[in-house]
């Protein structure tokens, strides 16, 4: 850039700099004060669509206030945070009821929000989870009842007290034994312990010793299931529901940890299942609803296929590691807004681990309302570029809704900031992350 040139930076598109980008101060998070009754609001403008392809109509207008919508502290209510999308059930069930889906189709339906009605969402999500269901109809029955037995024997394998697990070997060894006398020697057979199969057995292959090495982990599940949202009746509580929502969690939770024993578990990833299981538990369809645990297991384990590597600690360092993926947030943040990123990580030295590493690895969960971060899940999922991207992408919009406060900020201001963000609104949010899409103009 020339001396004496115009204060607009090159790498600045002309969107960007427009003042209705900027959320205004926040009221604190979660806690928004109650709205006195205002008269019916005129018709909406139209909205801008959330669809893959960059759009060109003018920007939307400024949200009103920060985390619009009504304030449901139980969090049941998992409405969209914008707009009716009423228009668009139609358009779901047609596209839910051919005999072959088109999977391009429904991600393009997704990214402009799946509504709350109809039971679609579980289903979209099912589907648009790494096909998770395939996508002929004709199939569902027979893929959903093989994925639910198979969920079946996990648990009586791996959730199994290793006292059930000795008996089971010792009665196998007394059934040998007597196969063994049937010609009748004389000599009753007698139950013995099987070799290194004790509570006290240090052996690599002992269930008792194995068992112990785990308990460490499963006290962690056990610790955070509860902590899950407690502000929703739905996971925290005495009623019986919330008591087995609980034991879901922890069940899906465990069985992941012993089956992926590269990853286990890590602090967190209850806050990643809660919304798969949430949305599957309620689906209208009490068949389904009855499997929530078992398709959301499985869910759990695509979803977290492509994030595999931000859980794994030997890979932090690696190009494939938490610490790259940031690294690509704030080369994003650059490419787009370099006066922005100069002013956070130059001056204010306000490191993007600081607050992206929980925004990346919880998939933006602790960043907004549960019902909001439902909705937002419904792009983050659908997206034809894939939920790391998508994900990135909207993380980078995130800073730049908020770019006029990290401007005359500080490192203590902008950290603060950052690390609890304003509530917002979803649908202003995903639309500048739409914006990221588009090739800067050079």
């Amino acid at each position: 850039m020339a001396d004496g040139a115009t204060p607009r930076r090159k790498s600045v598109p002309d969107w960007l700099n427009s003042p209705i980008w900027s959320t205004p101060p926040a009221t604190p998070r979660h806690r928004s004060p109650p709205r006195a009754p205002s008269p019916p609001p005129p018709l909406p403008p139209p909205q801008p669509p959330r669809d893959p392809t960059p759009p060109t109509p003018s920007p939307p207008p400024p949200a009103q206030s920060d985390g619009a919508g009504s304030d449901n502290d139980d969090g049941d209510d998992a409405g969209a945070a914008g707009p009716s999308r009423t228009h668009l059930v139609a358009d779901f069930k047609a596209a839910l009821g051919r005999k072959v889906l088109d999977l391009a189709e429904l991600r393009r339906l997704a990214c402009q929000g799946v509504p709350d009605a109809a039971g679609v969402r579980p289903v979209v999500w099912k589907q648009l989870l790494l096909g998770y269901l395939p996508t002929d109809r004709a199939l569902w029955p027979y893929e959903l009842e093989k994925k639910r037995s198979q969920y079946s024997a996990f648990k009586d394998e791996l959730l199994v007290n290793p006292s059930e697990v000795t008996r089971r070997m010792e009665e196998m060894t007394v059934s040998k034994k007597e196969e063994h006398n049937t010609e009748g020697t004389g000599v009753l057979p007698r139950a013995e312990i099987v070799r290194d199969e004790h509570p006290l057995s240090l052996g690599k292959t002992s269930v008792w010793n194995q068992y112990f090495q785990e308990s460490e982990i499963i006290e962690q599940i056990d610790r955070d299931v509860k902590r899950t949202h407690p502000e929703m009746k739905f996971f925290n509580g005495e009623s019986s529901d919330a008591l087995s929502n609980q034991e879901s969690l922890k069940r899906i939770l465990t069985i992941f940890a012993k089956l992926n024993p590269g990853i286990r578990y890590v602090q967190g990833m209850n806050e990643v299942l809660a919304p798969l299981y949430y949305v599957f538990k309620n689906d209208p369809d009490q068949s389904n609803a009855a499997s929530a645990e078992p398709d959301a297991f499985f869910c759990f384990v695509e979803l977290l296929s492509g994030f595999r590597d931000n859980f794994c600690k030997q890979l932090d360092n690696s190009v494939v590691g938490i610490r790259s993926t940031i690294s690509k947030l704030s080369q994003l943040l650059k490419r787009h807004d370099e006066e922005l990123w100069r002013h956070l990580e130059v001056v204010t030295k306000v490191n993007p681990q600081f607050y992206a590493f929980r925004w990346i690895t919880l998939l933006l969960t602790q960043e907004f309302k549960f019902r909001d971060c439902v909705n937002l899940w419904d792009t983050l999922l659908g997206d034809p570029e894939g939920p790391q991207a998508t994900l990135l992408r909207i993380c980078c919009a995130m800073l730049i809704l908020v770019r006029r406060r990290l401007l005359a900020g500080d490192f203590t201001a902008n950290l603060k900031l950052l690390q609890n963000y304003p509530p917002t609104n979803i649908d202003h949010l995903l639309h500048i992350a739409n914006k990221l899409r588009v090739p800067l103009p050079y």
